[in-house]
């Protein structure tokens, strides 16, 4: 399984969009109707998954798929 599909698996329970489904442009209140608490649980879940910190200064800048994954290649590259 490719990094995206696993970030997207994880995605897809928090959401009623399978991971196939899903664009990279989808954002995650809008479209993927993700809650606060979604949100934050999801963030919580990706750092356990990849072995990653996440900034609050950093998460505030995602709002897409897209640049969730682009956050996520950038600390893996940083480590």
């Amino acid at each position: 399984m490719t990094q995206e599909m696993q970030f997207k698996t994880i995605v897809a329970q928090y959401c009623k969009v399978a991971p196939k489904e899903m664009d990279n442009n989808m954002r995650f209140r809008e479209d993927l109707e993700f809650t606060s608490l979604d949100f934050m649980s999801f963030l919580g879940e990706l750092e356990d998954t990849f072995d990653v910190e996440l900034e609050n200064e950093d998460v505030l800048q995602v709002h897409t798929i897209a640049e969730a994954l682009d956050l996520l290649e950038r600390l893996q590259q940083e480590v």
